[in-house]
């Protein structure tokens, strides 16, 4: 894929867990990069969610390379937190990366 076809913004980001004092643990997002993307949709469906439905879409993200990106981050993409589910080295040259994203619940 050509540089030229990366027009999309998407931010980095990685959890950060603080103790609750009550032997739990509040999570929070610290931004790790922003970096160009190509974002494609792919589908999407609904799952149960407590006592209602919740609407979740399936996307992946193509980035350049970057080492340290995995299944606990999470990206922002248009004012959109997305789930990362998988990060693949497509070609295993270490030039591209394939993440595959959900949206919503988070």
């Amino acid at each position: 894929m050509s540089a030229g076809a990366m027009r999309e913004r998407v931010t980095l980001q990685a959890p950060l867990r603080t103790s609750d004092g009550a032997g739990g643990a509040v999570v929070t997002w610290s931004d790790v990069a922003t970096v160009w993307a190509h974002v494609m949709t792919r589908g999407g469906g609904e799952r149960p969610a407590g006592e209602r439905m919740e609407a979740r879409r399936a996307l992946q993200v193509m980035i350049r390379y970057r080492s340290g990106v995995s299944a606990d981050m999470r990206l922002l993409w248009q004012g959109r937190a997305l789930d990362i589910r998988s990060v693949s080295d497509i070609d295993g040259k270490r030039h591209t990366l394939l993440i595959d994203c959900e949206e919503g619940g988070t």
